[in-house]
């Protein structure tokens, strides 16, 4: 077999990676969707909009709708009026929104473990590294 371009086997790295993922949001009850989303409002420092919110994950507004009704539907977070404008909606992330988000933070993390454990500590952090400084291009 011949030589794989650099591009491609990052994809089928992170196909993987993803993978190994979504396995192991299934049993919390999350699609990765859902999991940035719960993310994000576990990192913000207040409630967000719901605009910002869909901004902070790339999507359109209307796309993040079925997304915080399902954690709305989970008790994982709660929309309520935006007392600074009442024609905005706020989405408050729950206590319970908080530890499942770390659930899936952990769920993440351990996707990764699995998925670079042929690595050496060593491997692991030049490619942190190499990865790190061709995403820090884009910010």
């Amino acid at each position: 077999m011949g030589e794989k371009e650099l591009a491609e086997l990052l994809h089928l790295v992170s196909r993987r990676l993803r993978r190994g993922y979504v396995d192991r949001l299934v049993p919390l009850g999350l699609n990765p969707g859902q999991a940035r989303a719960l993310r994000a409002l576990a990192e913000a420092p207040e409630p967000l909009r719901m605009v910002r919110l869909a901004d902070e994950l790339r999507i359109v507004p209307r796309s993040l709708t079925p997304v915080v009704d399902a954690l709305e539907e989970a008790g994982l977070a709660r929309r309520e009026v935006d007392p600074a404008n009442r024609r905005s909606t706020l989405v408050v992330i729950t206590p319970e929104g908080r530890r499942m988000a770390e659930r899936a933070r952990e769920a993440r993390r351990d996707a990764g473990q699995d998925l670079f454990a042929v690595l050496t500590e060593e491997q692991r952090d030049q490619l942190r590294d190499l990865l790190g400084l061709v995403e820090s291009q884009f910010r």
